[in-house]
């Protein structure tokens, strides 16, 4: 293969070699488990705690309100489930928007089959969930809250802090509703201050962020109870059981130090490559629409629906041309359903059928991009000539 341009980040980032040389030792060498009571299992139980404590520092919080998981789809369904099952006697409804990723909406669900309500908050067309609408979905009985920070698919980028502003002044001394937000694709380039955006739970995870895969943390305010998914063992206060990952979870706070350190830096050179793309599809390419609000974006991402032709068709054509995008989140590219995220749009199937995720990243140049806007409206002239999809 000539080309090699990944614009799909969004689905997982390579590991940074910075990253692995920081986690190396503990996948060698260093091989106790932190639960053993000698000095190889000590070792390893310290060095899992450092790394709580580094992760607490970015999120301003304590380092004993940090979980360790297995990624963000079990911080999500912890989050969602541990917490309506533990406090089920407090009430029965929560609220998200309707764009979250599948592990929180499949874990609300599953709610609604053991007797809980769910209200879906819908976004404006710019994809932007609206404060207000959050409110007004708030009863008596909403126990929970969960509004992603930014978007996994079209990385629009949510209120958050002004909704957990809120719902801080009008909690006062009660307990509910508790706010959680999936901040996994954010955590490279927003700040995560839990000071800043007021939430209660905060999902991330290490393969959005040049770290592992197979590890995530979430933030649990002191005094939330959570009920656990797993049992057999005491690890993680008991919340989570199961030997720690030691190597994944050093990994972790690497990756995501790093990432908060360069952020700044990488967005800004991110959007510039970004609007280039967006800019370039939109003026070569008749008949594209970009998906969200313009600006309020991720730096790195561009989701533009493709009129007269299927997005799956044009994602293997690129893919032969050397260039990897995605068709809308990696947890659900085995559906052939349209983008539940598009849809709440306001768009329509076919549209949502014909959008392609662009998700650019640290190893992305403006040269790829050029490359990317050469191959693209030749490809896009010739699945329209042989699609069966008019709009």
């Amino acid at each position: 293969m000539e080309k090699f341009v990944y614009l799909d980040h969004a689905a997982t980032s390579p590991l940074d070699p910075r990253v692995f040389r920081v986690m190396q030792p503990w996948l060698t060498e260093k091989f106790g488990n932190p639960s053993s009571f000698h000095s190889p299992g000590k070792e390893a139980k310290d060095a899992i705690e450092a790394a709580r404590l580094d992760i607490s520092k970015i999120l301003s919080c304590r380092a004993e309100e940090i979980i360790f998981t297995s990624g963000g789809t079990e911080s999500d369904n912890l989050a969602i489930l541990g917490f309506a099952r533990a406090n089920s006697g407090f009430g029965k409804h929560i609220v998200v928007s309707a764009i979250e990723h599948h592990a929180v909406l499949e874990a609300v669900v599953q709610l609604e089959k053991e007797g809980f309500e769910a209200t879906r908050v819908l976004p404006n067309s710019d994809g932007v969930i609206d404060p207000e609408s959050v409110k007004a979905a708030v009863r008596p009985d909403t126990i929970l809250i969960s509004v992603m920070l930014a978007n996994n698919e079209v990385g629009i980028i949510q209120p958050v802090s002004e909704i957990g502003n809120w719902l801080q002044k009008k909690r006062g001394e009660k307990q509910y509703p508790v706010f959680h937000s999936d901040a996994c694709q954010a955590a490279g380039a927003l700040d995560l201050s839990i000071e800043k955006l007021h939430v209660d739970m905060l999902t991330i995870n290490g393969s959005k962020i040049y770290g592992p895969k197979g590890v995530g943390a979430l933030y649990a305010r002191k005094g939330i109870r959570l009920q656990p998914l797993q049992f057999g063992g005491a690890q993680e206060r008991g919340i989570r059981p199961g030997t720690e990952n030691v190597a994944a979870i050093i990994g972790l706070a690497a990756a995501l130090a790093l990432a908060q350190k360069e952020k700044d830096q990488e967005s800004a050179r991110l959007v510039m490559l970004r609007d280039k793309l967006i800019k370039g599809v939109l003026e070569t390419i008749p008949k594209t629409k970009l998906n969200g609000h313009q600006s309020e974006r991720l730096p790195n991402n561009a989701n533009i629906s493709f009129l007269d032709i299927e997005g799956e068709a044009l994602m293997l054509y690129l893919d032969a041309k050397g260039i990897f995008v995605s068709t809308g989140s990696a947890c659900t590219s085995a559906s052939l359903d349209p983008s539940h995220v598009i849809l709440a749009l306001g768009k329509t199937p076919e549209e949502a059928h014909g959008a392609m995720r662009f998700t650019l990243g640290r190893s992305t140049t403006s040269a790829d991009i050029d490359y990317v806007l050469e191959v693209l409206p030749p490809l896009v002239a010739k699945l329209r000539e042989i699609s069966s999809v008019k709009l």
